[in-house]
């Protein structure tokens, strides 16, 4: 009879906690750069979707393991499956996962280790935040071989000015972190030993919030952006008006008035 192999498989995506409050999830493919292969997709859509159903996670560190972030989309997989039905399935299983990090409520802060190409970059694109070390490089790089990285560049758009973008997707050359953070794609660079504190100091400030005008906040945010002006403003005032009433705004207004500081942690 064989014997039993009961080592521990390593899952695609781990989940830890850093700080009370602050949920890590790392992926784990760094023999292939943390690809987004269909299972890795599915084991990320899974974990959004119980950290966003979490009340206890108030925010979300999305890491890699290994030397890159994310290389983008599983290449040899997409090249096992040639079909015109399958891409688009894939393509659109993709887009489900990267809208799950803009439709939780809780804040998603990217730490970017290394490269983050194509799809990597998009991930980086959706992410709410984005912390990277000063040696991350980022590129959209499908049209060096033939494919013009459309999906990414949905996300890309949304980060950078238009010609940043459009130079970075025809050309699908790479930036550095700094030039990352000029342009908008991520929001701190630091030397790689000190990624860890700066990414706790900024879960930190965003935990030190109440939730529910986080999450109000960010869900106003995305919602306007597609909207016109009047209709944004429209929608802002009405999610004041709902914030303002929650106990947190109302003991927060009233601290401020009475010079002290709030008490949210009995709300």
């Amino acid at each position: 009879m064989a014997e039993t192999d009961n080592r521990a498989v390593t899952p695609l995506v781990s989940e830890c906690l850093d700080a009370p409050g602050v949920l890590r999830l790392t992926m784990n493919r760094p023999e292939a750069f943390n690809a987004l292969s269909e299972d890795l997709l599915d084991a990320l859509s899974a974990a959004f979707a119980r950290a966003g159903a979490d009340a206890s996670v108030r925010v979300v560190v999305l890491a890699a393991a290994g030397r890159a972030f994310c290389a983008g989309h599983d290449l040899r997989e997409m090249r096992a499956s040639p079909s015109h039905d399958y891409y688009r399935r894939l393509f659109d299983r993709c887009t489900r996962m990267m809208m799950a990090m803009q439709k939780m409520p809780q804040p998603v802060i990217a730490r970017v280790q290394g490269i983050a190409t194509a799809a990597g970059c998009q991930l980086v694109a959706m992410c709410d935040l984005a912390v990277a070390a000063d040696v991350a490089r980022f590129a959209v790089s499908g049209v060096n071989l033939g494919l013009f990285c459309a999906t990414p560049g949905v996300a890309l758009s949304r980060n950078l000015s238009r010609k940043h973008a459009m130079e970075m997707l025809l050309t699908g050359d790479m930036i550095d972190a700094l030039q990352a953070r000029d342009r908008g794609l991520v929001n701190r660079v630091v030397p790689a030993d000190a990624l860890d504190a700066e990414v706790a100091r900024l879960a930190a400030s965003i935990c030190a919030k109440p939730a529910a005008a986080v999450a109000a906040g960010k869900g106003l945010f995305y919602r306007q952006l597609e909207m016109g002006i009047e209709a944004a403003y429209q929608l802002a005032g009405q999610t004041m008006a709902c914030n303002m009433m929650d106990p947190a705004a109302l003991e927060g207004v009233q601290a401020f008035l009475d010079k002290r500081p709030p008490s949210w942690g009995v709300l």
